[in-house]
C-alpha cells in the first residue's frame, strides 16, 4: 500500500475516525424496539391474517391501472421477520450512526406494508396510488405550516401560533374569495391574514418580550374565538354570499402526469400543491445558500455575536416571523380553497400543532420537515382508507381518527429529547 492516499480515501479514513460510535443504551433500545415490533407483526399481521391474498391497486399510467397480488399472511410474516433480523443485528453489533435512521425508516415501511397485507387479506383491494395521493394532499398544509415555523424558529422566535395563523388564513381566504368571486384574491387575503397574525406574534414577543409559548397559545385562542364568532354571525347565515369560494381544480402537468404511479401522485394536483413544491425549494435554498439565510441562522444561534458584526437582530427576527405567518396563512388558504371549498369553525383541527411537531421531528430543516409532514399525512390518509377496507378485525372509527395524533405523539416523545433546537430559540434579545 502506498504511503500517499487519494483524497477520497482520506475522506473515508477521517469519517471513520471522527464519526462517534452509537451509544450502547441507544443501540439496545433501538434493537429491542425493532425486535418487539417485528415479532408483533409476525404474530398479528402474519399469523392473524386471513387465508387469502392481498391485492394492491397501482395506477401504472393515467389510463392503464393494474393490480399486484401477494399472499397476505406469508408476505406480512416475512416482512416482520426482516424487522426482527434488523433488530437482532442492531442488538449484537449495531449499525453505524448514519445508517441507523435508514434502517429505522426501512423497518417502518416494512411494518406498514405488513399491516396493509393483513388489512387486505379479507378480500379488499388497497389502492396504493390513491393512498399515496391522499397522503400528499393531507401533508400539504402540514408542510406549509412547518415551513412557517422553521422561518420563525431559525431566527429565534418560537412559533406555537401556527394553528392560529392557519385558521386565520383559512377564514380570510374563504371570506374574501366569496366576496370577490376570485380565488386568487382569497389566496392573497389568506397570506395577508397569516402575516398579520405573525406580526402580532412578533410585536409582543420581540418588542414587549412576552413569553413566546404562552403568547402563541393566546393567539391561537384569539384566532379560534374571532373566526368562530364571525362565522356564526355572518358566514353561516349568509353562506351563499360569504362562504362559497369554490376550489382550485386539478391541473395535470403534461408528460409528468403520465409517469407510472408517480405521475398521478405528484403531478395531477391543483396550483396550490405545485406552489408548495416551489416553496419547499425556495425556503431550503434561501436558508442555506443566501446571505439572508446565513444571517437568519446566525441570529437564531448566537444573536449577540451577530449583533457585533452589524446584523440587525430584531429586524431579522421581525421580518422572519411575519414571513412565517404568511406561509402558514397560505396553508390555511389550501384548506378552504384547495381542498374543502368552504370555511368551518376550527377546521384546522390541530394541524398547526402537528406542523410544529414536524418542525421538531425534521430538526428545524425544510427537508426534514417535509419528511415528517409526509409521515403524518400518510397516517391521516391511512385512517381514511381503513374505513373503506374490510379488515379481518374491524377497527373502531374513533381509534382510526386518532392515528395522525398518535403518530405525532410517538414521534415527539421518542425524538424530542434527542434533537437540538437553535441555541437562541425562544430567548428574547435585549441590546
Amino acid at each position: 500500500m502506498s504511503i500517499a492516499e487519494s483524497p477520497q480515501q482520506e475522506q473515508i479514513i477521517v469519517r471513520e475516525v471522527v464519526e462517534p460510535p452509537v451509544s450502547t443504551r441507544r443501540r439496545v433500545t433501538t434493537g429491542s424496539l425493532l425486535v418487539v415490533a417485528g415479532l408483533l407483526a409476525v404474530l398479528a399481521f402474519g399469523v392473524g391474517a386471513d387465508k387469502g391474498s392481498a391485492v394492491f391497486g397501482l395506477n401504472a399510467a393515467s389510463d392503464t391501472p393494474f393490480d399486484v397480488t401477494v399472499p397476505a399472511g406469508l408476505t406480512a410474516g416475512l416482512l416482520g421477520l426482516v424487522v426482527v433480523a434488523l433488530g437482532v443485528y442492531q442488538l449484537v453489533r449495531g449499525f453505524p450512526r448514519r445508517q441507523t435512521r435508514w434502517v429505522v425508516a426501512g423497518a417502518l415501511v416494512s411494518l406498514v406494508v405488513a399491516f396493509l397485507c393483513w388489512a387486505a387479506s379479507a378480500g379488499s383491494t388497497v389502492q396504493i396510488t390513491g393512498l399515496l395521493q391522499q397522503s400528499i394532499l393531507s401533508a400539504v398544509p402540514l408542510v406549509l405550516g412547518a415551513l412557517g415555523g422553521i422561518l420563525c424558529e431559525r431566527s429565534g422566535v418560537i412559533n406555537v401560533a401556527i394553528e392560529g395563523q392557519m385558521l386565520s388564513g383559512a377564514f380570510a381566504g374563504a371570506l374574501f374569495a366569496s366576496v370577490a368571486h376570485n380565488l386568487g384574491v382569497g389566496v392573497l387575503a389568506a397570506v395577508l391574514a397569516g402575516g398579520l397574525v405573525g406580526a402580532l406574534l412578533a410585536v409582543f414577543a420581540i418588542r414587549y418580550l412576552v413569553n413566546q409559548v404562552i403568547l402563541g397559545v393566546v393567539i391561537n385562542l384569539l384566532a379560534l374565538g374571532l373566526t368562530g364568532f364571525i362565522y356564526d354571525a355572518l358566514m353561516q347565515p349568509h353562506a351563499d354570499q360569504y362562504n362559497s369560494p369554490g376550489v382550485f381544480s386539478a391541473v395535470p402537468i403534461p408528460l409528468l402526469g403520465d409517469i407510472p404511479v408517480v405521475g398521478p401522485v405528484l403531478f395531477q394536483a391543483n396550483v396550490l400543491v405545485y406552489a408548495t413544491y416551489v416553496l419547499v425549494v425556495v425556503v431550503n435554498v434561501a436558508l442555506f445558500r443566501t446571505r439572508w439565510g446565513l444571517r437568519t441562522r446566525a441570529v437564531g444561534e448566537h444573536p449577540k455575536a451577530a449583533d457585533t458584526v452589524g446584523i440587525k437582530v430584531l429586524r431579522i427576527r421581525f421580518v422572519d416571523t411575519v414571513l412565517g405567518g404568511c406561509v402558514a396563512g397560505f396553508a390555511g388558504a389550501y384548506l378552504t380553497l384547495g381542498a374543502v371549498g368552504a370555511f368551518g369553525k376550527n377546521m384546522t383541527s390541530g394541524r398547526g400543532f402537528i406542523a410544529l411537531a414536524a418542525v421538531i421531528f425534521g430538526r428545524w430543516s425544510p427537508n426534514g420537515a417535509v419528511g415528517a409532514a409526509l409521515l403524518f399525512g400518510f397516517a391521516d390518509a391511512l385512517q381514511t382508507g381503513l374505513t373503506i377496507i374490510q379488515a379481518p378485525v374491524q377497527i373502531p372509527s374513533n381509534f382510526l381518527a386518532m392515528a395522525p395524533y398518535l403518530a405525532t405523539l410517538f414521534v415527539v416523545a421518542g425524538l424530542g429529547g434527542r434533537v437540538r433546537a437553535p441555541a437562541a430559540d425562544g430567548e428574547p434579545y435585549v441590546k
